[in-house]
């Protein structure tokens, strides 16, 4: 099982689609229970997975290495956005399994959403290959300024895979000034991104693109849970006051909540089964999209075409991935993730 622990509700960046730091009228910024507690909850598993989560949890390092040194996981996974990497110590860095960066793309694109930061988070980022050696991930949030193409093969030329989440539904719907010519532009560049992952993979060199890794390997038959990321499933989020949610960006709804670290995780199914001819490779995407239709109906329509069209682009070209791994160009990396590493492999 993955835990994903939140350390604190506060973050140092005031990104323009997050808003910073999480409101205390979700949670408590520091967190309220004992670790004594939260250790007796998690040694009931005996394969526990943990990834660190907030706000940002690098401003809670103390805290963070405190729980991996009285805590036996079988992986350690970080989500931060980079900007204290530099503080973490080699020891500590080596126990990770995965560490995903937020980092949004070029220079441009990245510091005109999230501030001047871009420099400085790659600065870190080779900092640490000097002693990091699991999955190094940049994590993309996806809008209106992303060319997909451009961005992802950017960032793979310091960052060994890339990931991302579109930016809808948990942002305002008027966030966009052309929503719908964004969306088809953002499909143009999934099918250059596309013929570029498939023209590398002739040449041997299977490029760490996490969506297409994720649903190539479920279109070759490896199951995924549903959602993808496993919310509810094999994976859960434990807030600052000792809660336990599916979902770690949505600690505020009731849906949500399945229990606490001190009477466990009571199971419920949360997941609504959307009818399409996808499900079984989408399996819902982001359970928070799932479950809060907030937009509306033909903006949620569109997401979902994005969605599909980034199958069909993949499937389209599944008998010439086939022939590579008959012929031994490609292996077992393209079967991902080995793990829940935390990626929702659906954007």
């Amino acid at each position: 099982m993955l835990y994903i622990i939140f350390l604190t509700g506060r973050c140092n960046l005031n990104c323009l689609y997050c808003g910073g730091s999480i409101p205390e009228t979700v949670m408590p910024n520091e967190i309220t229970y004992s670790l004594k507690d939260l250790v007796k909850f998690i040694s009931k598993d005996d394969r526990p997975s943990i990834a660190f989560y907030g706000g940002e949890p690098l401003l809670k390092i103390s805290l963070m290495e405190e729980i991996m040194e009285k805590i036996r996981a079988e992986h350690f996974i970080l989500q931060t956005n980079g900007l204290l990497l530099d503080k973490l110590e080699p020891k500590f860095l080596r126990k990770f399994s995965t560490i995903l960066v937020s980092i949004d793309g070029v220079k441009e694109v990245n510091d005109f959403y999230r501030g001047k930061i871009y420099e400085r988070v790659m600065e870190n980022v080779k900092k640490i290959k000097k002693h990091f050696r699991g999955e190094l991930i940049a994590r993309m949030v996806v809008t209106e300024r992303t060319d997909i193409y451009r961005d992802a093969t950017h960032l793979l030329e310091t960052f060994p895979y890339v990931h991302w989440q579109l930016n809808v539904v948990w942002t305002p719907e008027d966030f966009y000034q052309d929503f719908f010519g964004w969306i088809e532009s953002y499909k143009a560049g999934i099918k250059r991104l596309v013929d570029y992952w498939i023209d590398r993979m002739k040449r041997g060199e299977l490029k760490g693109i996490v969506p297409f890794l994720g649903i190539t390997s479920s279109l070759l038959g490896k199951r995924h849970p549903a959602p993808p990321c496993g919310s509810g499933e094999n994976s859960f989020a434990i807030t600052t006051d000792g809660r336990v949610v599916a979902c770690p960006i949505s600690a505020d709804l009731e849906w949500n909540w399945v229990g606490d670290i001190w009477s466990g995780i009571k199971k419920k199914k949360i997941l609504r089964k959307c009818e399409c001819d996808v499900f079984e490779i989408c399996k819902g995407r982001c359970l928070f999209f799932n479950r809060e239709r907030l937009w509306s109906e033909d903006k949620m329509n569109a997401i979902c075409d994005a969605t599909r069209y980034t199958i069909y682009e993949l499937e389209r070209n599944l008998p010439v991935i086939k022939s590579l791994v008959r012929a031994g160009k490609i292996g077992e990396k393209l079967f991902y993730p080995k793990f829940n590493n935390s990626t929702e492999i659906i954007p």
